[in-house]
């Protein structure tokens, strides 16, 4: 199994981090994808990546919760970072409507920006996209027209927004959500093809049942990976194979 999102430099892991990573890897984790959030995170994150080199990768970008006053600065860093050395993807970017709305310009310029150097670079996105699901979709659709691919993290949408955001040719990023009763999940994925998914914790956050209300880690990967196989019928080792497959077609490798 691939971990395509978790924050494993935060703090939250500061203690154990060693220990975590340990025991996802008994459970059969073998990658960790560590999307970027701005400019205070970095340093942990690339030194979780020189710990565990071709086991933890690294991505470049700016957050949407992370855009401020300051965002052209933000982003003027994580330019200067894609400019010296190379990362699997440009993310977490996108748009945040829940928590403060203060910056909703500035969310799409951003947005735009880190899109554009993207499909310059070739490398794929990753997506955060929270109570601004079709705002999200279109700004991504002229990019995808030109060739963009990556995924919508933490994909908690609906049918028709699954059916979308894989017409785009993007992948849905599926966590702890999925074991979540009423959240509807099982229903948006109903139609969708297993070659479309990619597992994920967004550790330490959106615990998977049973471990909700608990730090979230990479060893609970399975529990997600169980749910998504009922749901779409398949047995758990065929899945983890497509999954896993379908996370290396994204980051390469």
């Amino acid at each position: 199994m691939i971990d395509t999102h978790c924050h494993l430099y935060g703090e939250e892991f500061k203690e154990d981090v060693d220990a975590v990573i340990e025991r996802a890897r008994l459970q059969g984790v073998s990658r960790f994808y560590l999307p970027a959030i701005d400019s205070a995170a970095i340093p942990g994150m690339l030194a979780l990546e020189t710990k565990y080199p071709g086991v933890c990768l690294a991505m470049m970008g700016l957050h949407p919760c992370y855009v401020k006053a300051n965002y052209r600065e933000e982003l003027a860093i994580a330019e200067e970072w894609l400019a010296k050395r190379p990362f699997v993807a440009i993310g977490e970017i996108g748009l945040d409507f829940y928590w403060d709305k203060t910056f909703v310009k500035e969310q799409y310029e951003a947005f735009s920006v880190q899109m554009q150097w993207a499909l310059d670079r070739g490398l794929p996105i990753v997506i955060h996209t929270r109570d601004a699901m079709n705002e999200t979709i279109k700004a991504v659709k002229p990019f995808a027209d030109k060739g963009l691919r990556g995924i919508f993290h933490c994909f908690s949408g609906n049918a028709a927004a699954a059916k979308l955001v894989t017409d785009m040719g993007f992948y849905l990023g599926i966590g702890g959500v999925v074991t979540y009763k009423n959240a509807g999940l099982a229903e948006a994925l109903e139609k969708i093809g297993a070659g479309y998914l990619v597992l994920e914790t967004d550790a330490p956050y959106l615990t998977p049942v049973p471990f909700r209300g608990k730090r979230n880690e990479s060893s609970y990967l399975g529990y997600i990976l169980e749910k998504l196989a009922t749901i779409k019928n398949l047995p758990v080792n065929e899945l983890a194979a497509i999954t896993t497959a379908n996370a290396q077609k994204i980051f390469g490798g």
